[in-house]
């Protein structure tokens, strides 16, 4: 009988397949490092986009800030000039009210009373002067109460005194000024 030795075939085999066991390992390590490697490179990307969009965002809610700042800025003036604007109405509106307190005093002045005193503060008003009797002085206190401009006309003081060699009456009158509504 004739007899074969198999034994370095079968280590050639054995060698063969541990070759290529060792070679798939190898070609799965290096697609697993691959596909690491890959995934890696794909979420440093999706970072600095992140981080990109993260730094824009920071830039605009600083200019943002800034634009608040200015708005704030512009709310403070436009109250001041409203506060001036309100200032300046006022202004104007008392104005007007010296002159037209002296116009209907004149349209009020009979002929016979002459005014030595006109003095207006505080919403008040005194007036001093001579009539040429009682009736004359009443007169005058009744045509100042029918304006719109003076209120509560009180006689203060009256009495008799001369001037120039002519008896007069003296008198001094208190009232409130008032600022008639707009019609």
């Amino acid at each position: 009988m004739i007899r074969i030795n198999l034994l370095p075939v079968r280590a050639a085999q054995k060698k063969e397949k541990l070759r290529s066991q060792l070679s798939i390992l190898f070609l799965c390590l290096v697609l697993v490092g691959v596909g690491c490697g890959a995934l890696y490179v794909q979420q440093k990307l999706a970072t600095d986009d992140i981080k990109e969009k993260i730094a824009d965002l920071n830039q605009q809610n600083k200019a943002l800030r800034n634009k608040l700042g200015e708005v704030a800025d512009f709310e403070k003036k436009k109250k001041e000039l409203e506060q001036k604007l309100g200032v300046l109405n006022d202004l104007k509106a008392g104005k007007a009210g010296p002159v037209h307190l002296l116009d209907e005093l004149g349209r009020a002045l009979p002929s016979k009373v002459w005014l030595t005193q006109f003095s207006e503060g505080g919403g008040r008003v005194t007036l001093a002067g001579y009539g040429d009797n009682e009736e004359t002085v009443a007169s005058f206190m009744n045509r100042l109460e029918r304006s719109p401009y003076y209120r509560n006309v009180e006689l203060s003081i009256t009495e008799q005194a001369s001037v120039g060699g002519v008896k007069m009456q003296k008198f001094t009158l208190k009232c409130q000024t008032e600022k008639p509504s707009p019609n």
